[in-house]
């Protein structure tokens, strides 16, 4: 008999899952290597772009990219149309997690909430939607570029209760990054850190059947 995530007992009715690195491919280093041959040129780019904060700026909605690609060149010195380049592979790199995508539907078929909260510019998120099929699962999207938010900040957790008029206690999200993790422990939400989809699998079953033997 097939194991369900969800029983009639348990009290989390809500998952809200991150795109970048969760259910979208986000892997910096080869996004990097499909533009720049050469591995000093590489770290320079990782270093002055991918972790720089302009980088959340952007994310943020702070900060257009037309503007952040003179940021970029005035400190890289890298030709403008090859930063163009690179922005527009970012774009392309943004491809589902398939394994990620079955996790997505296996809930959705149990009959959960599902949420997407992402820290994404509005171009970017933008270029993915119109290319993907599996967004209909979502009863809400916040998207970091619009709402001028980003996590791990409070706000933000606070504004995705508030918008969609959910319960921290009855909410888990999933996300990549510890600190964004924590952020959201720290509004109240049950969180989980994604290493992949099966991990992923276990720790949902882990908090439901844990909250399934406390009721």
């Amino acid at each position: 008999m097939k194991n369900d995530l969800v029983t009639k007992l348990n009290p989390i009715k809500n998952v809200v899952f991150d795109l970048g690195g969760v259910l979208i491919a986000w892997k910096p280093d080869e996004i990097i290597a499909g533009v720049f041959d050469d591995s000093d040129l590489q770290t320079l780019i990782k270093r002055e772009i991918f972790q720089h904060p302009d980088w959340l700026e952007i994310d943020k909605g702070h900060l257009e990219e037309i503007d952040a690609i003179q940021r970029f060149h005035d400190r890289t010195g890298v030709p403008l149309t090859k930063l163009e380049e690179l922005l527009q592979f970012v774009k392309e790199s943004l491809t589902p997690i398939p394994e990620s995508i079955e996790l997505l539907e296996e809930l959705a078929a149990q009959g959960f909430n599902l949420y997407c909260l992402s820290n994404i510019p509005v171009c970017r998120f933008a270029h993915i939607q119109p290319l993907h099929k599996f967004w209909h699962h979502f009863k809400g999207i916040i998207i970091s570029g619009e709402i001028k938010m980003l996590k791990p900040d409070r706000e933000i957790f606070e504004h995705l209760l508030s918008e969609f008029q959910l319960q921290a206690s009855a909410t888990v999200f999933v996300d990549d990054i510890p600190i964004n993790v924590e952020g959201a422990k720290e509004a109240g939400l049950h969180a989980v850190l994604f290493r992949d989809a099966d991990d992923c699998r276990r720790q949902l079953r882990a908090i439901f059947g844990n909250h399934q033997i406390s009721t």
